[in-house]
């Protein structure tokens, strides 16, 4: 699976949580088949796309039948790694990081924070959705412990490369970084750079653009 998903366009890549979600809705609809006609209006991707897609992971779907949504779901779980159970740690508990680590995103998609980490004596020993924020100095010996996949970085822009590289030292092997700078790292490392401001300027452009 992994071999073919290096093939796969980045574009097709970023459509797969989508896709992901809008399935899951069908499922609590109680939809049990859908055809990529149908999916087609209820995302605004044209039918064509979503087949075209779907071709890169081997298809799924039945001529004359459509997709079955449960194991499309699934499929599409699979091939994003959401049934692995990755594990995350959050480093940097202000505002987004406290956000980030409420929100129920994590155990719904099949991730598990374990772990988060801020260097302000106030907010250490506190909890943040029933996690302690433990000292950024013991980062170490939390990640040497325990298997952590996923770190999720939330700290200043000036530290987040020093603490980037404590997290691959230790085996971290993907970092979403929120800290408004670009990080890059072999291909052994996977890294999202995340830059809020992006979707409003996109907005700002569609909104001029009318």
């Amino acid at each position: 699976m992994s071999e073919n998903i290096k093939k796969v366009p980045a574009v097709v890549v970023k459509r797969l949580p989508r896709y992901y979600r809008y399935l899951g809705e069908l499922m609590k609809q109680g939809i049990k088949r859908i055809s990529s006609n149908a999916l087609s209006v209820k995302m605004n991707v044209t039918a064509s796309q979503i087949r075209q897609d779907f071709n890169y992971f081997g298809g799924f779907g039945q001529q004359g039948y459509g997709y079955n949504v449960e194991h499309l779901h699934s499929e599409i779980g699979e091939i994003l790694g959401l049934n692995d159970g990755d594990t995350t740690v959050i480093v940097g508990a202000g505002n987004l990081g406290r956000a980030l680590a409420s929100h129920n995103t994590f155990e719904k998609r099949g991730f598990k924070l374990i772990g988060i980490f801020d260097n302000d004596e106030s907010i250490i020993g506190t909890e943040i959705n029933g996690i302690e924020v433990m000292s950024v100095d013991d980062l170490e010996d939390f990640l040497h412990a325990n298997r952590v996949d996923i770190g999720i970085l939330t700290v200043p822009k000036a530290a987040v490369v020093e603490t980037a590289e404590r997290l691959v030292k230790c085996g971290v092997k993907g970092l979403m970084n929120f800290s408004y700078t670009e990080l890059n790292f072999d291909k052994k490392v996977a890294v999202e750079n995340v830059h809020l401001s992006d979707p409003l300027m996109t907005l700002s452009y569609k909104i001029k653009q009318k």
